[in-house]
């Protein structure tokens, strides 16, 4: 029996992450869970994110995955210590591979990074990116907007693209020629971002930064059988499969819905 890779996130915007891997990775089981009764995780405070988190993760390790993945940036910039303390399986963020493909895109080594309050706060991205390149400038805003915008569908919206010009003069006043998108849900507005900041600079998705990097950790196994899809989420599963099936291009087969009970303290 294949054990599967472990995909979580607060909502759909992991999906990105999800369509990526199963591209790279037509042969292996994918497990999915969005958090959706919880969404966003960008606004809460550092404990309760941690304590989310670990939920998330004990739910998915309940199932036997060999790999988890923390697609959420937020959760990635503070719980990934907490969460290598419950398995000895690989444990994977996004920061990391995303910091790299940042610093390796930038010429003039001004990069901005956008996320959650959360992600934001925690410094995360740019101290990664400065331990990678200490000369690098990294402008860092946080665009609380934006994850609401893709979990109501609107990304195609004339309001997506005055919320993006609203939040985003400041990296146009700063010359930056790279952009991290530090949140699962911001490539899912990526053209109406490239847009407003023009094609010469150049936008850092945390899906990509995964695939790339999983493939460098896992062998591709190739047994004949295609890898199988499950999804789980906490609430709203009408409106997850909605929009799941607009980002994946294909309607869901399997997904249910799930209760996290359990409060886990987390020291």
């Amino acid at each position: 029996m294949k054990q599967a890779i472990g995909i979580f996130d607060s909502g759909v915007g992991g999906l990105t992450v999800f369509k990526a891997i199963r591209q790279a990775f037509p042969y292996q089981d994918l497990i999915y869970f969005g958090d959706t009764a919880r969404v966003p995780y960008g606004p809460k405070s550092p404990n309760t994110i941690i304590e989310y988190s670990v939920q998330n993760a004990r739910f998915l390790l309940q199932q036997g995955i060999k790999t988890l993945i923390v697609a959420c940036n937020t959760s990635s910039s503070v719980a990934i210590p907490h969460l290598k303390k419950l398995s000895n399986i690989p444990i994977i963020g996004v920061i990391d591979p995303g910091s790299e493909i940042a610093v390796s895109y930038s010429k003039n080594k001004r990069i901005g990074v956008i996320g959650t309050e959360g992600t934001i706060r925690s410094k995360a991205y740019s101290t990664a990116i400065q331990r990678l390149e200490p000369n690098a400038k990294v402008f860092s805003l946080a665009c609380p907007l934006f994850v609401p915008i893709v979990e109501e569908g609107w990304q195609d919206h004339p309001i997506a693209l005055r919320i993006v010009q609203e939040y985003l003069k400041p990296m146009k006043d700063n010359d930056i020629d790279t952009l991290v998108l530090g949140c699962t849900h911001y490539p899912l507005l990526s053209h109406v971002i490239q847009k407003y900041l023009g094609e010469k600079v150049k936008l850092v998705d945390s899906a990509d930064a995964i695939g790339e990097h999983l493939q460098e950790l896992l062998s591709v196994e190739q047994d004949g059988q295609p890898g199988k899809d499950s999804f789980f989420v906490s609430d709203n599963e009408d409106k997850f499969a909605s929009i799941a099936s607009r980002i994946l291009g294909t309607e869901l087969n399997a997904l249910k819905r799930v209760q996290l009970f359990e409060s886990w303290f987390v020291d």
